[in-house]
């Protein structure tokens, strides 16, 4: 099972791009803070001040300005999130999520795909705020439960 999520950002690829893997830049969107750059073989920890949380992703594959490959969650259980940034021609950049793993017999599995989907809607939302127009304090609105 998995959950596809899509936006248009108005910025080139390589700017998107440096916006998740560069520790300076991921909080103004998504995460409160990066443990490092991200770079393809490496263990980052994410952490999320403001619910008193954090979680280490592996990443698994990149390229630059083009695709981010990671597994998050319980290890080698954990889901695959695919970031693919597609660069238009008049800059503008596709930004398609995928996360796959989602077990289709757990009772739970609309539950967890609904709120998976509002996750991705809501980040790419704030990096989409962020990266278009400056606005670095929409991240952690989301209220929980």
């Amino acid at each position: 099972m998995n959950n596809l999520t899509k936006m248009k950002i108005l910025k080139p690829a390589h700017e998107v791009f440096e916006a998740f893997v560069d520790p300076a830049k991921i909080g103004n969107f998504w995460f409160s803070s990066s443990s490092e750059r991200w770079e393809q073989g490496k263990t980052v920890i994410l952490k999320y001040d403001e619910y008193a949380a954090e979680g280490a992703i592996q990443i698994l594959d990149m390229e630059a300005d083009k695709k981010i490959v990671f597994r998050w969650g319980d290890g080698e259980e954990g889901n695959v999130v695919t970031m693919t940034l597609t660069e238009m021609d008049h800059g503008g950049t596709i930004v398609e999520v995928n996360e796959e793993g989602f077990n289709g017999h757990d009772e739970n599995l609309l539950s967890q795909m609904l709120g998976n989907k509002e996750g991705w809607v809501y980040m790419l939302t704030c990096l989409k705020g962020y990266l278009e127009f400056g606005v670095n304090e929409l991240r952690a609105g989301l209220v929980l439960g």
